[in-house]
């Protein structure tokens, strides 16, 4: 039998970026894929499978609510959604039919970001509009309440490496600000590996990609208070019902939840010590420097930054890229500063064998541009 590379003519990955959507985000356990097949395998009331799993992942997670969707960006628009529609059953089914005056969804602006599509996008899907506090490089607690008003329906916050880290509030005083004017915060925490901390910091609703660090199916889940994550499900009936998740992610996700709240996950310290041959072969290469770097963002994830003399390596970075993306193996890297000849290797989905073959096509790429 053909592998599925074969058969569909798709290329194999080393996938050095990190859980990327691009690149199909994880890899889950065979726990985690037997009760995938076994969602698909069987029948369930749909409303009663979303209310006890949500329910039964509450308990673990010592949260008020919780609730599974199909991916993280969906629970941005449902959580828009949910705080502009509450209860209203009208608004439910009619809601970009109905003129909105109190629906400003205030974020900080270095919060406003690209994260394979705009934080916007998912913000006017839920019917609201999108109101910037404070600059691109600082917001306060008194910037971010500065710029709510009468028309503000909730607080955004995205907690995630894309966001500019300096001079923003923390997660505690959003939600004080918005505790202050009786408004939810809801905060977009989707490649977060704290299941619990956003919560307790006095948040209404937190949002987490399912296949991120969690490694489950595609999905999302949306934890939170009452009675906001039951709007939440409630918009099941209305914009969720074109984002609804299936059985199969549903108990493939809650499976995922439970093996990572007792997994022994690898640490910063261990991928250091993972990458420690990589970087000191790099480091061998004319015109290129390695070094660890820690997640910008605050986790305990260590990352390979490896620079390139361009004036030496007689190649633009960007290149340097696309080259590596054309050989046996697709091989990615984290690439936002490539315009800087700076990029970073995630170790976290690669094996040590896998460093080094990324290490051998570096070179190959080099060495063929040096002697061309």
């Amino acid at each position: 039998m053909s592998s599925v590379y074969e058969k569909y003519q798709v290329k194999p990955v080393i996938n050095a970026s990190g859980r990327m959507t691009i690149l199909g985000v994880s890899t889950p356990s065979d726990a985690v894929v037997d009760a995938v097949t076994q969602g698909m395998q069987h029948y369930f009331e749909m409303h009663d499978l979303v209310e006890k799993t949500g329910q039964y992942i509450a308990r673990l997670l010592e949260t008020e609510a919780a609730t599974i969707v199909s991916c993280a960006s969906a629970g941005i628009a449902q959580s828009v959604a949910a705080v502009l529609v509450k209860d209203d059953d009208w608004l439910l089914t009619h809601l970009h039919e109905t003129p909105l005056t109190d629906n400003e969804i205030v974020l900080p602006k270095g919060h406003n970001v690209n994260f394979g599509a705009p934080v916007g996008a998912m913000v006017a899907l839920g019917g609201g509009r999108l109101v910037e506090a404070g600059y691109a490089n600082e917001c306060s607690a008194r910037q971010l309440a500065a710029a709510i008003t009468p028309h503000t329906a909730a607080v955004l916050y995205i907690k995630s490496h894309h966001c500019v880290q300096k001079s923003m509030l923390t997660v505690s005083e959003a939600a004080q600000v918005a505790r202050e004017h009786q408004l939810p915060l809801i905060v977009d925490a989707a490649a977060e590996e704290d299941l619990r901390c956003y919560y307790q910091a006095g948040a209404d609703l937190v949002i987490y990609s399912g296949a991120k660090a969690l490694e489950g199916p595609t999905s999302g889940l949306v934890i939170g208070r009452q009675p906001w994550v039951g709007w939440v499900q409630r918009q099941s009936g209305g914009i969720g019902r074109a984002m609804k998740v299936g059985k199969e992610g549903i108990l493939g996700l809650a499976c995922a939840i439970e093996q990572y709240l007792h997994a022994q996950h690898e640490t910063g310290q261990q991928m250091v010590a993972k990458m420690a041959p990589f970087i000191e072969a790099l480091n061998q290469l004319d015109g290129v420097q390695a070094r660890v770097v820690w997640d910008a963002a605050g986790r305990d994830i260590a990352r390979a930054e490896i620079t390139f003399n361009e004036a030496i390596t007689g190649l633009p970075t960007g290149q340097l890229l696309e080259q590596l993306k054309q050989g046996e193996h697709a091989i990615y890297f984290r690439g936002y500063k490539a315009n800087s000849g700076i990029v970073e290797a995630d170790v976290r989905s690669v094996d040590a064998q896998q460093l080094m073959t990324i290490f051998h096509s570096i070179r190959a790429v080099l060495n063929k541009e040096t002697t061309a």
